[in-house]
């Protein structure tokens, strides 16, 4: 079966390529993609232009809030869903304040489509600070009204890192299947991935970006900043390293340990951001200056051909909220194998259910 995928909050399309490039080696057994919605300009002409440029309609752009659900229904049947909701602030959760409303919680645009469309899957991305929003009740709260709308649940704490992927990204997914469908989940096994060179170094300089690659930009670092990396070794940031007095942040109450933290070239990169001013850019180990967004995509493991549209900000947020394309390509792959009855090497969950 080809499932044909609805996506909410799309982003960039790290979901969508890791989800159209699954391939469990049986022609008949895939995932297209249906629709997306993302509220940004610049992200959805990015996930148009590489996901499906022939089909440009297929991507509702404007904020989910004010969706008219109708016009993603009318362009075609799902029979999955993806949506890696934002983490926005949970805080409203416990009070049952406008689960249905206009300005809800965003994780509850997720369940109304899974409520109303039935699709057989669906696949729910967050940070994994998730666990402990609202002291654990908010994640609860969003596992009952998955549970609610029809779905078994099967969610984990993915360290992407263990999987192959270049960067020390943590997130919870959540796998769910239709209560009236025989299939089990299991969380793919980290075995196969455990010699890989997961080293940011790898990543970035194997093979050589080309010179001509789009989104490759370097950004122009003042003196000031040159001379504090060069005092930054791989794997320091601003608050560990032996700092001059006038290189020093006069920060009161802030150690972020990835203020202008250096990557250390034979580890996986740190998370890779979408947000935050000077500092938070990801530093080369060797080069005193930030990474371009095309090592950045590569940390996340987009292709070199993957075009990303707007300002070089905007491509940085972009690729900073995307999700890594091998890390959903292995998840996707086990769903795979899961509807199509072949065996998978699997661990448990670490989160329970």
């Amino acid at each position: 079966m080809i499932f044909r995928l609805g996506e909410l909050f799309c982003g960039p399309g790290g979901i969508a390529r890791g989800a159209t490039i699954a391939n469990i080696n049986n022609p008949e057994w895939g995932i297209t993609h249906q629709w997306a919605n993302d509220y940004d300009q610049d992200t959805c002409k990015t996930y148009t232009r590489n996901i499906c440029p022939d089909r440009p309609e297929s991507v509702v752009c404007g904020d989910i809030r004010e969706l008219d659900f109708n016009k993603l229904y009318q362009i075609g049947d799902i029979d999955a869903l993806a949506f890696g909701f934002p983490c926005n602030d949970f805080s409203i959760v416990g009070e049952q304040k406008g689960f249905d409303g206009t300005f809800g919680p965003l994780y509850s645009y997720g369940v109304k489509v899974l409520k109303e469309q039935q699709p057989q899957w669906f696949l729910a991305e967050n940070v994994g600070g998730l666990q402990s929003a609202n002291e654990g009740r908010a994640m609860q709260v969003i596992f009952d009204a998955m549970r609610n709308a029809g779905y078994r649940l099967y969610p984990n704490l993915y360290k992407f890192e263990e999987y192959g992927v270049p960067q020390a990204r943590h997130r919870i997914i959540i796998v769910g299947i239709r209560n009236d469908l025989p299939y089990e989940f299991h969380i793919p096994s980290t075995a196969p991935y455990i010699n890989a060179d997961v080293s940011c170094r790898n990543a970035i300089e194997n093979p050589p970006i080309p010179a001509d690659a789009k989104n490759n930009e370097r950004t122009a670092q003042s003196a000031l900043v040159v001379e504090r990396l060069n005092h930054i070794l791989p794997g320091q940031n601003a608050f560990n390293a032996n700092l001059p007095e006038h290189l020093r942040l006069n920060v009161k109450g802030a150690r972020m340990s990835q203020i202008y933290k250096r990557l250390d070239p034979v580890l996986p990169s740190y998370t890779i951001t979408g947000s935050g001013g000077g500092g938070t850019h990801v530093y080369h180990w060797a080069e005193p200056r930030a990474l371009t967004n095309r090592e950045r995509a590569r940390l996340q493991t987009f292709p070199d051909d993957y075009i990303f549209e707007g300002s070089k900000e905007s491509v940085r947020k972009q690729i900073g909220m995307a999700v890594p394309c091998n890390g959903a390509k292995i998840i996707f792959e086990s769903i795979l194998k899961t509807f199509a009855g072949i065996p998978y090497e699997s661990i448990s969950a670490n989160i329970e259910e």
